[in-house]
């Protein structure tokens, strides 16, 4: 899109005209032509996505072996992993802050789940039931 604005701005089209047929705000276009006068046709190429993710798939298999230490592994009491505890093995393992929905994400996409422990009574008499 912003190559062929930048056939048009060699015709001499106006932005507005421009913008208008691209369905893109003018002010896109006014920067677009900037950047073709300072830097020429390479400042209207993409440069790619705006963040990659941070965890590719070899790093996640890495990441896979902390639950299987536990947590008592890393320092916590309880056997409980939360998504506030993996993204402090992300943090220590791979030096990298995430936020916990970032976290959520990945987990979902590679798979896990959350799991919500049983709760029983102390005084349950599991032969009994």
């Amino acid at each position: 899109m912003r190559l062929e604005a930048g056939e048009r701005f060699a015709q001499g089209e106006k932005n507005a005209v421009i913008a208008k047929e691209l369905r893109v705000s003018v002010r896109s276009v006014e920067c677009w032509r900037q950047a073709r006068r300072q830097d020429g046709r390479v400042a209207l190429a993409s440069a790619g996505p705006p963040k990659l993710p941070n965890l590719i798939d070899d790093r996640f298999a890495e990441l896979e072996k902390a639950p299987v230490k536990g947590p008592a592994e890393h320092g916590w009491e309880d056997q409980r992993w939360t998504l506030a505890r993996i993204r402090a093995v992300i943090a220590a393992t791979f030096g990298l802050d995430v936020s916990l929905a970032a976290v959520d994400r990945l987990m979902h996409r590679h798979g896990w789940s959350w799991q919500s422990p049983a709760r029983r009574a102390l005084e349950r008499d599991e032969h009994a039931v």
